[in-house]
């Protein structure tokens, strides 16, 4: 019998997720003036996408919203077809700032998740006081 349940774990892989996408967003920023440096960016794989939609219920009330999902499996690509400089740079700013303000979006709601799991906790270990 586990004593909690499979949602610690998920929001771990969730906030890990998110730390790593801000220090690849972090890094595009730090190189905007760097020559031929081409952006990254991280993504999911499909695959533990669809199995995480699987066992995480989370329900979106509108479809703008961020979906609540994440995975250990991921995947830092380079965008190396572009160039928006004349020095073969493809940092696009206002794209990267967009990305920025979304993943820190979603890394608050994962740690208001998790400080809310954590009250639970303490309720029922000072019984229900």
């Amino acid at each position: 019998m586990s004593l909690f349940s499979t949602t610690f774990q998920t929001i771990e892989n969730g906030i890990s997720y998110a730390s790593q996408k801000q220090q690849t967003i972090a890094q595009n920023i730090a190189n905007v003036d760097t020559p031929n440096y081409k952006s990254k960016t991280v993504s999911r794989t499909s695959e533990f996408r669809d199995l995480l939609h699987n066992e995480l219920e989370a329900y979106q009330t509108d479809s703008k919203h961020i979906p609540f999902s994440d995975s250990s499996q991921r995947v830092i690509t380079h965008q190396g077809n572009t160039s928006y400089q004349a020095n073969g740079n493809n940092v696009d700013m206002d794209k990267e700032m967009a990305d920025m303000a979304e993943n820190q979006i979603y890394y608050e709601a994962l740690v208001d998740r998790l400080n809310g799991k954590f009250n639970s906790l303490q309720t029922v270990i000072r019984g229900g006081k």
